[in-house]
């Protein structure tokens, strides 16, 4: 399985370089195809041929094209051929259509990383980007675009390190089954972890760990070392971490000692009630990481495709 077809999804501000410039690297070191998608976004039940908005319209459709047409010389004066679409919506949904018409592999989007009481009242276009796509998101914080200046412009970190956390989970093995390809295609390391979560608190509000969780401990590394074999295998550099503690802060820790360039990991993809109770470790990840995180809820496996785990043994 490899990435063929990357989509960008940009409101061409400022803010949404870091997204532009891993969506070209990619574009550029994977060879693959280019789609850039701009939504020009109107309040829920706003007429657009009402004559001030169709003024309105018109005149964001100028500025987005404007946009664009720099945003493709910048492209092609990297060797990448992209090409442009220009919708109007509400982004997240427009977004998500554009990914399935064009049978993409990958959607590259910038996130804010609103937390606390901004984020409940805002939320995020890339968290309802990632609960309903139909592939995996790379999420760019625009805060920190992981780039380095240099007199050719701005150009994003190398990805050389990934970390994927696993509980073993269906959701977060096709985690790993996405960062497999790329680790390959990147030619990046991978450092699989999994997080020991705690069940109870003590007296003094400290976070306790049963006496069974030595038993747990190993049984997790016995099965990372299976999967870290299979990786081996295939000429993917791997290893593993077990910790202790709740899994966001775990990962967010494990990304920061690591050095990690992305993450990877799974989600349920949870909306409506199920996810105001249930909330998301990678929305939680996703909006405290100063790496790209890389989300896969729904993941497409080509007929050729061979799992990693495909064998019982390795994982289970």
């Amino acid at each position: 399985m490899n990435i063929e077809r990357i989509l960008l999804a940009t409101d061409c501000s400022p803010r949404a370089e870091g997204a532009e410039a891993y969506a070209c690297m990619l574009a550029e070191s994977w060879g693959t195809d280019l789609t850039v998608v701009n939504v020009l976004e109107l309040a829920p039940g706003l007429n657009p041929e009402y004559p001030v908005n169709r003024l309105y319209v018109t005149e964001l459709t100028k500025q987005a094209t404007r946009a664009l047409d720099e945003l493709k010389a910048r492209a092609a004066d990297r060797g990448i051929s992209a090409h442009t679409r220009i919708v109007t919506g509400i982004p997240s949904q427009e977004v998500i259509a554009a990914a399935e018409a064009e049978d993409t592999d990958l959607i590259v989007v910038g996130t804010a990383g609103k937390t606390g009481l901004e984020h409940v009242l805002l939320g995020s276009t890339a968290e309802r980007i990632i609960r309903a796509a139909p592939c995996p998101v790379l999420a760019i914080r625009a805060e920190r675009s992981g780039a380095e200046q240099t007199e050719g412009g701005s150009r994003p970190i190398p990805i050389e390190r990934l970390l994927v956390p696993v509980d073993f989970s269906d959701c977060s093995l096709d985690a790993l089954e996405y960062a497999v390809v790329v680790a390959r295609q990147a030619k990046a390391s991978v450092t699989l972890l999994h997080v020991l979560e705690p069940v109870s608190y003590g007296l003094d509000f400290t976070l306790t760990i049963p006496a069974s969780s030595k038993h747990k401990r190993e049984a997790a590394a016995e099965r990372l070392a299976g999967v870290v074999t299979a990786l081996n295998a295939l000429k993917v550099k791997a290893e593993y971490l077990v910790r202790g503690g709740l899994p966001n802060d775990s990962i967010l820790e494990a990304a920061r000692t690591a050095s990690a360039d992305m993450i990877v990991m799974g989600t349920h993809g949870r909306r409506g009630l199920s996810h105001a109770f249930y909330g998301s470790v990678a929305e939680s990840v996703l909006r405290k990481s100063h790496c790209p995180v890389l989300t896969v809820r729904s993941l497409k496996f080509r007929s050729s495709h061979r799992r990693v785990l495909a064998d019982p043994s390795v994982g289970s």
